[in-house]
């Protein structure tokens, strides 16, 4: 089976993870996608992030709709902070029939290069990009590279930082969030400080 990984702090999930998740299991070549919640990336504070159970229930209550599109908690029994190479490692160790793949925007393949081992994930695993609006200079090699495939996904720029300050402002975002997680967010008063 050929598994799609999506990762993401998803603090909170919202529709526009939901368009990529979809839009990659609906029209790349991937059988499933997994939403791998990240309990700590390296290159955020861990501080402003909800609890790890909470965000893995939030992308919980948006995919269960979505047969194709399963949350994971796969990186919280991981050493933290996550490091994808030892996540794909832990993976196709516990799943040695399953065929990963990433899934990323066109602005983490741009930083690619500067990420643990990343020439150990090019040569063991595709990568699925979609597309994002970006300042950073374009890197035409790593985007030329056989295990890179370029999707023509819609562009979605809605931010969950976005999302967290506009509930903080008390700013009416109920489109931006599938129904049950907006019910989640608002009944624990989530973002509000």
């Amino acid at each position: 089976m050929k598994i799609g990984l999506y990762f993401g702090t998803y603090n909170p999930i919202h529709v526009g993870h939901l368009i990529i998740a979809n839009h990659m299991a609906e029209f790349a070549d991937l059988d499933q996608i997994w939403m791998v919640v990240t309990p700590h990336n390296p290159l955020k504070k861990k501080a402003t992030l909800l609890d790890d159970q909470q965000r893995l229930q939030m992308v919980f209550l948006a995919t269960e709709d979505y047969p194709k599109i399963k949350p994971s908690d796969i990186e919280f029994k991981l050493p933290q902070p996550s490091y994808t190479v030892i996540t794909l490692a832990h993976l196709q160790e516990k799943y040695p029939n399953h065929e990963f793949s990433l899934i990323m925007g066109e602005d983490n393949l741009k930083t690619l290069h500067k990420w643990r081992n990343y020439e150990v994930i090019l040569e063991n695993h595709n990568i699925y990009v979609y597309p994002r609006i970006s300042d950073e200079p374009e890197n035409v090699e790593l985007k030329s590279h056989s295990k890179i495939h370029v999707i023509d996904a819609p562009i979605v720029e809605i931010s969950s930082t976005f999302i967290r300050n506009s509930i903080k402002e008390g700013k009416n975002i109920q489109p931006l969030l599938p129904s049950k997680v907006w019910e989640y967010i608002d009944h624990n008063n989530f973002y509000k400080k």
